[in-house]
């Protein structure tokens, strides 16, 4: 196979892609040496992924209780009811998330799904008064569009972003008899 063979240049892609899910903050030096690659190289790819929207950003896996918050999901069904161009742009925009910043609630993930709910939005806040605040604002907002809404409070989380809890043996603390 040629040296920059487009399969062979994925599967760099790939390999890469997998050194910086295990830690985002792993330089390039360290990861050209680990895979056996040239420092150029990982940067060369690093660039094209980051400028093709392959990779959005990078983000530090934290311990929410260390910080004195908690993590939430809010699972959300809709109704057959067609979204209106002004909820959609206005959900598009993320204004909502700058809004809610500034209550203390920070949106960590927001996705559009297939299956029983059709949306999920995971957050971390102070406490669940304000994830039920939350959820009444999703609720009257999109009125009409919401049919049903469920909050789920995070009790232990066991990885995260692919990153397992250094404090895993605390989880059997929820196990004790």
């Amino acid at each position: 196979m040629p040296k920059n063979s487009i399969k062979q240049i994925e599967q760099d892609e790939k390999k890469i892609l997998k050194e910086l899910s295990k830690n985002a903050n792993k330089s390039i030096n360290d990861i050209a040496k680990t895979l056996g690659f040239s420092r150029q190289k990982v940067w060369r790819i690093v660039k094209n992924l980051e400028k093709n929207n392959t990779i959005w950003g990078y983000a530090a896996v934290v311990d929410q209780e260390k910080i004195n918050k908690k993590r939430y999901m809010m699972l959300m069904k809709r109704s057959n009811k067609p979204i209106g161009k002004e909820a959609l742009d206005f959900i598009v925009s993320r204004d909502l998330a700058s809004q809610v910043g500034k209550t203390g609630v920070e949106i960590t993930s927001s996705s559009y799904m297939n299956g029983l709910y059709d949306w999920v939005v995971c957050f971390n806040t102070t406490d669940i008064r304000a994830a039920k605040n939350l959820v009444e604002k999703f609720n009257k907002l999109f009125a009409g569009y919401i049919i049903e809404t469920h909050l789920l409070e995070e009790m232990f989380s066991t990885v995260s972003f692919g990153i397992e809890n250094p404090e895993i043996e605390k989880f059997k603390d929820f196990f004790k008899v």
